[in-house]
């Protein structure tokens, strides 16, 4: 079959894509901005990738007439706190109406378990998403689902970061209520499974593992799985404005995020039915096993895709394009040239485990301790790291940066910053041969107003230390 998938860029479309393509698919990917793309994804055999803006729907006249099935798998729940919900239902009207346009036999979305009589924001705008997509003229399967578990799932990622850092956890009450929590491997064997299930047309199902647990409950079974003792009491009273600080500060989501993620966590996300498994046959995972799941795949270096790589872990929307080229005027630079006296291919290995456990290559201290007055200022902090130890793919993100582009056959990686400046931040490495080798590294800084000017030259001390030190350990001069 011919299928269209949007959402390649995120968490689930990532792993989706493989598994349409082993069972002998053509996959025609819809994405907002091709250079956000890995280049691996670019070349499989039967997929095709075209560009196509969803909130622009003369953008969306690329879509193929001859398409089968079409996934739609587009969120924007931490784009802002306000306005998201408008983002998400203007997104799937004007993607009902190319599908429309189409021979699309099947529509299949992702949505979030809403059983509950009072939604979230963030829950509502999934269920407000459903009925637009159910007014289509193309039978419609909705599968919703809860806490997805697996490497890189932004609540396998938050409930990580809270367990391995807190002995002690003082949480609001929000951690006594249910929930049923699927390993990512089902959410995809669902996915796939309904493919042309005639059973499933126009039908909406729930879906979910085998057990119902509280917040607190999937917290001290992950800290039994990780052998690790944890206490935890829960406040009666605790606000959701606490509470969206409490998770933000301890863990690496941005604010928007923990905002809607408190808002959701008030409420119970629990199947009402399991009618689904009696169409799609799929052995489930129960938690435990799905967390040792996600370590076997961390562990081996294997994580396929991760939710701080999509945009919305940032607490901007930022078109990656638009930062390829780094401006020259009206810019502070710091650039540093050296010459490569070893071997360029180690260097370059350098450049390419930067950030993350890693570190910075100089005074890595500094590095944490600006991070963490970025996350007392509202930004990202450096606890979204990276998701893969050697491999950097543009669009991903990589501590407080996001990577624009990650070339290596022309040793080039150009990151951009998503911290808290007064101003726009690159920071670029090459590595040229002039005719000898010689890394590049340029800092640039692009001030807004009087503010920006003087944060670049407050911080030009500590550049002159750091930028040199890094630039000379990266290359391979350490301690000179």
């Amino acid at each position: 079959m011919k299928i269209l998938l949007t959402g390649l860029t995120g968490y689930i479309g990532k792993r989706l894509l493989p598994v349409l393509l082993e069972q002998g698919h053509e996959v025609v990917s819809l994405v907002r901005d091709k250079t956000r793309v890995q280049e691996s994804l670019l070349t499989l055999d039967h997929h095709r990738v075209i560009e196509g803006d969803l909130l622009q729907p003369d953008s969306l006249k690329n879509i193929p007439g001859d398409i089968d099935i079409a996934y739609y798998l587009v969120h924007s729940m931490s784009a802002t706190l306000k306005g998201f919900q408008d983002l998400e239902e203007r997104s799937a009207a004007h993607f009902v109406q190319a599908i429309e346009n189409t021979g699309t036999r099947q529509i299949i979305y992702l949505s979030g378990i809403s059983n509950a009589e009072h939604l979230s924001r963030h829950l509502a705008s999934r269920k407000s998403v459903e009925e637009i997509l159910n007014r289509a003229n193309v039978p419609v399967t909705i599968l919703r689902a809860g806490i997805i578990v697996g490497s890189g799932s932004a609540s396998f990622e938050i409930i990580r970061d809270l367990v391995e850092k807190l002995p002690v956890m003082v949480t609001p009450r929000w951690l006594n209520t249910k929930c049923q929590p699927i390993a990512i491997r089902n959410v995809i064997g669902y996915l796939e499974g309904v493919i042309g299930q005639e059973k499933t047309y126009n039908q909406t199902f729930d879906i979910g593992g085998e057990e119902v647990l509280t917040y607190k409950e999937m917290l001290l079974q992950f800290a039994e799985v990780r052998k690790l003792r944890r206490w935890i009491y829960t406040l009666p009273v605790m606000t959701p404005r606490l509470s969206s600080y409490w998770l933000y500060f301890i863990t690496s989501t941005s604010y928007n995020l923990a905002v809607n993620l408190v808002n959701s966590m008030k409420i119970e996300v629990v199947a009402s039915e399991n009618r689904i498994r009696d169409i799609v046959e799929l052995e489930l995972i129960d938690y435990r096993k799905s967390i040792l799941l996600a370590f076997e795949r961390m562990e081996q270096n294997l994580v396929l895709s991760s939710w701080k790589d999509a945009m919305v872990s940032g607490n901007r929307r930022i078109d990656v394009s638009a930062f390829i080229e780094v401006p020259v005027y009206g810019c502070f630079k710091d650039v540093r040239k050296i010459p490569i006296e070893g071997d360029p291919q180690q260097v370059l290995d350098n450049i390419w485990s930067i950030g993350g456990e890693r570190g910075w290559y100089y005074a890595d201290k500094l590095w944490r301790f600006r991070g963490f007055l970025d996350k007392l200022m509202g930004g990202v902090g450096l606890r979204r790291g990276r998701t893969n130890l050697s491999v950097i793919h543009p669009g991903d993100a990589l501590d407080f940066w996001r990577v624009i582009i990650a070339n290596k056959k022309e040793s080039w990686l150009l990151l951009f910053a998503e911290m808290k400046v007064p101003g726009e931040a690159w920071l670029e490495f090459r590595i040229r041969y002039e005719p000898e080798p010689v890394l590049v590294q340029a800092a640039t800084f692009r001030p807004k107003g009087l503010w920006g000017r003087m944060y670049w030259f407050s911080m030009m001390p500590a550049h002159f230390f750091i930028f040199k030190r890094m630039a000379m350990n990266i290359a391979g001069y350490p301690g000179k």
